[in-house]
């Protein structure tokens, strides 16, 4: 059973690793290893994750299964978001799963919450980025409602790469 919970300062550590190996393993195939390695550094550094984790505006879960962390989830709401800063939306920044957690519902239970938590605070819409190459993800958010309304670039270290911007509009309701 996969359970959700929010993540606290005092979960840095843990952040940092499942962070480190979801993002290797998701990526690492399609890019180089001094790109992977930069990005990694810079991304999940001590010091910019205890600063995510402090802004009031950027919300991080744990899914757990039996204790273990197995995924993990940051969403953001106002001028904490990467790009549109829309106070009427909330953007899901990162949502990753243990690739041995692939296809068991983790990935669905982080996105619940997301959804969730848009309507909890009567957000219009949710919306995210996703690489053009995750075909895998982009089925995923297919399937879920979301529908893709633009393209952004995302740098990976030395490398340029496109996102296609998708997003879902919630019913308010409950």
């Amino acid at each position: 059973m996969v359970e959700i919970r929010k993540i606290a300062e005092n979960d840095i550590k843990v952040l940092q690793e499942i962070g480190k190996q979801t993002f290797f393993e998701t990526f690492t195939s399609e890019n180089s290893e001094e790109n992977m390695i930069e990005y990694l550094e810079n991304e999940f550094s001590t010091e910019k994750l205890r600063s995510e984790l402090r802004n009031k505006s950027s919300l991080f879960y744990f899914a757990e299964s039996d204790g273990k962390v197995v995924g993990y989830l940051k969403i953001n709401l106002g001028d904490a978001q990467t790009e549109i800063n829309d106070i009427n939306s909330l953007e899901i920044e990162r949502i990753y799963v243990l690739k041995e957690f692939f296809r068991k519902g983790v990935g669905q239970k982080l996105l619940d919450m997301a959804i969730k938590k848009t309507k909890e605070l009567k957000k219009d819409y949710v919306w995210l980025g996703v690489w053009e190459h995750n075909t895998r993800a982009i089925r995923f958010y297919e399937k879920n409602g979301f529908f893709a309304f633009d393209k952004h670039i995302f740098r990976l270290g030395e490398d340029e790469q496109t996102d296609i911007m998708m997003r879902f509009n919630p019913v308010h309701k409950l």
